[in-house]
Formats: structure tokens, sequence, C-alpha cells
């Protein structure tokens, strides 16, 4: 054979190599395509939104957004939103409050309390028309937490001093550099109880409660299901066939599925990111192309920072 005939077959390989991959790729992006329109939300088939509220409460967008999807959706008959959550900012809770009033005012939201739901939790089961929590589940820690380091101790140690100048004695107060004015300690607590208070007629009002009965319960305290069954802050115990039997009486259709409801971002993709990368590593071979597993890998990340007031139950530490 030649040295002519050596190089087309050469190319004819390259060429050959290059189409088998773009085919794959075309394929595998059909295959994606087809499951994020199968994925809960894009599915024509009358169901159950089930969406998951765990970690730390924060000022989350794009749970707000899915709550709202779902509140919106013919196919979603009812919404049951899954809490394991200790709380965290009252602001946060109130957003997550406020979506889930507003779904209610569209189809029938049942709160299902897991291992927890304390404080900001709670303030989101509130906002259901029907709360299930497990016989030992943890409820209730009913109430708003401010809290700030104190370093001035440790910085007159290493002889360190923070010098400042403000436009007003309350400005940038509590400070963490030195101890709290009287003055400062009277501006937190007045802006915390004001949030309590809030909380307090929040919980009144949504479990039909006298406001005396609930500020007995709100004070920091943390209940079992059972206790919480007992004192009016839960409807029911158990868990799905509870579930089902409101909805039931809601005219919803037992046998409908629940359908897991998640936040763009923390979808799962199964083996498709597995499949990218092999075709991408397949490509590369033939073709320079642009990478498309990056965006793959970053799905599930972020982190959670807190902002404002707190209402958040700690295990070990003084109820708020």
């Amino acid at each position: 054979m030649d040295a002519d005939s050596l190089i087309d077959r050469r190319r004819l390989r390259r060429k050959l190599g290059f189409w088998r991959a773009a085919a794959i790729l075309v394929a595998v992006l059909a295959i994606g395509a087809t499951l994020w329109w199968s994925l809960p939300g894009r599915s024509a088939g009358a169901h159950i939104a089930r969406i998951s509220i765990s970690g730390v409460v924060t000022d989350d967008t794009k749970l707000l957004a899915t709550i709202e999807k779902a509140a919106a959706s013919d196919a979603v008959k009812a919404i049951v939103v899954s809490l394991s959550t200790p709380g965290g900012t009252t602001y946060g809770g109130e957003r997550i409050y406020r979506a889930i009033e507003a779904a209610r005012a569209s189809k029938p939201v049942v709160a299902d309390v897991r291992s927890l739901a304390a404080s900001a939790g709670y303030m989101i089961a509130a906002a259901a028309d029907h709360i299930v929590a497990g016989e030992t589940s943890i409820v209730g820690s009913i109430g708003v937490l401010f809290q700030y380091p104190q370093v001035s101790e440790l910085m007159d140690k290493i002889g360190v001093e923070l010098k400042e100048i403000k436009s007003a004695p309350l400005k940038a107060e509590p400070s963490p550099f030195h101890p709290a004015s009287p003055a400062a300690e009277a501006m937190i607590r007045a802006m915390v109880m004001d949030s309590y208070d809030w909380f307090v007629d929040l919980v009144a009002e949504r479990r039909g409660m006298p406001r005396d009965e609930v500020l007995r319960l709100a004070d920091g305290s943390i209940y079992t299901g059972r206790q919480s069954l007992e004192n009016g802050l839960v409807d029911a115990l158990g868990g799905e066939a509870a579930i089902r039997a409101y909805l039931t009486s809601r005219e919803i259709d037992a046998e409908l599925e629940f359908v897991d409801w998640k936040p763009r971002g923390e979808r799962s993709f199964g083996v498709l990111p597995e499949i990218l990368a092999g075709v991408q590593a397949l490509v590369r071979r033939n073709a320079p192309i642009v990478s498309i597993s990056d965006e793959i890998d970053r799905l599930g990340g972020g982190k959670l920072f807190l902002d404002g007031l707190v209402s958040n139950w700690q295990a070990g530490a003084p109820s708020p």
C-alpha cells in the first residue's frame, strides 16, 4: 500500500471517529432532553407533589420557586411539605410560610414533620392546612434568638484595641469588640420581642388557639409528636397513611402517586453524568469541544449562610 493510500485511510478514520462521536453526543442529548421533560413538574399525570425542606432554613429563592410552580401546576392535586429542620432565619421562615400560604389557596397542603420541625421549621409547618408528625418527632421551640460573639477580653489579653468613630451611639451595635450598652441591649431585645410576638400571633391564628395558650407553649420548649398532638401543635400522628387519610377528606384521590419536586440544581440525573463524561472523553479525541460536564459537576453545590434574626433550635444548648 502506497503512502497516499495510508494517508487517505487515516483521514477517513478520523472523519468516521468524529461523526460517530457526534452521533453519540446527539443521542445522549436527546436522552437528556427526554429525562428533563419527564422530571417532576413536567409530567402530565395527576400526582401529589412532595417538597422536602431540611437543614438550616434560609432565604432560598429556588425553594420558593419550586413551591410556586407546584402550586400553579394543574397536574399537582395536593402538596406535602416534608420537614426535617431545626429552623433558621426568621426571614427565611417567613418567606417560605408566605409561599405555602399562597399555595394553600389553590390546593390542599400537608406538613409532614419527619425527625424535626422546630423554631422556623414549625413556623413553616403552621402554614399548612394539616400537620402530621411522628410519635417521636421533635416539634416546637417557638421563639426568636439574636446572638453575637464577645471578644473584648481576648483582645485585651493579646494587646489589640479597636478604635471606632460612629455617627450615633447605636450604630453597629451590639459589637463583638466591646460589651453592649444598656441602650444597645434594649434595642435588640425590642426587635427580638417584636418578631416573637409576630410568631406567637401566627401560631395562634393558624392553630385556632388562644394567644395565652400559645404563650404558655412558646417558652422555647420542644415537644414530641405525641405531646404536640395533645397540646394542639399538630393534627395527627403517622406517616403516609395519615396524610392520605386527610387528603381523602379533601376529595383527593387516595391512589395518586407522591412525586418528589426538587429545586433546580438538586435534581437527580442518575447515570446521565457518567454517560456524558464518557461521550466527552470520546469526542475530545477527535475534535475540541466545550466541556459539557462542568455544570453537572457543579450541581448540588452551594453554601448556607444566616442573615437577620434566628429562629433555630440547637440540641445541647438552652432553648431560645
